[in-house]
């Protein structure tokens, strides 16, 4: 955070805006989580919220057409399917659970479409239930940091909760992902302003690559 605020402070996340929105409660975390999938954080924020002023509730969503969901959400990836999705579960929401979203991982990977990443978001985000979603950005810097030396989300989710304490699980996602869209970029890293990098395992790993390196004579 320290590093983030010195050169920008950094925008709140999609998820994030959600939560301190806190419009649909659990519901809106559920649906903009499953929309965020391969999406900008600025494209989800504005979608979900039209999506709402529109659909107040599970119900109202459940028995939303396709072609009316499409049209609100077109401007994402995927969202044909996600337009699909996001109907079915509204539709198990409401049906086997009257309405309110579950607050166990066991029965949210359960819902169509809801992968661990997903229900650790709604744990997190909804119910600020301790838990850590690893998406593409805290796999990323969990493997240059050396917290973790992982090939998917999945096994970099079990190290870093066998590493870190269970107190700061609720904020690795947040920090980490707006660290990875600001500083610790995948292509083009600032390793330069980065006040971490001393204890950072790619950072050791690259200068030990450029001092092989011998200048031409």
């Amino acid at each position: 955070m320290d590093t983030m605020n010195s050169v920008k402070p950094p925008r709140m996340t999609a998820l994030r805006e959600l939560h301190e929105a806190e419009t649909r409660g659990p519901f809106s975390i559920l649906i903009g989580t499953i929309l965020s999938a391969r999406t900008k954080d600025e494209s989800t924020t504005k979608v979900v919220k039209v999506l709402f002023s529109k659909y107040k509730n599970p119900k109202e969503l459940a028995n939303a057409k396709i072609k009316d969901i499409e049209k609100i959400i077109k401007s994402i990836g995927f969202y044909h399917v996600k337009s699909k999705r996001i109907i079915e579960v509204a539709k198990i929401i409401d049906t086997k659970y009257k309405g309110r979203v579950p607050d166990e991982l066991d029965s949210l990977v359960q819902l169509p479409g809801v992968g661990r990443k997903t229900a650790n978001c709604v744990l997190v985000y909804a119910f600020e239930k301790p838990a850590i979603p690893v998406d593409i950005h805290v796999h990323r810097i969990s493997n240059r940091l050396g917290l973790a030396t992982t090939k998917n989300p999945e096994e970099t989710e079990q190290e870093l909760m066998k590493k870190i304490k269970k107190e700061y699980w609720i904020d690795i996602n947040d920090t980490f992902v707006m660290y990875g869209q600001n500083i610790c970029k995948p292509i083009t890293p600032m390793c330069d302003i980065c006040k971490i990098k001393k204890s950072c395992r790619y950072y050791k790993s690259k200068n030990a690559s450029l001092s092989k390196i011998k200048p031409q004579q």
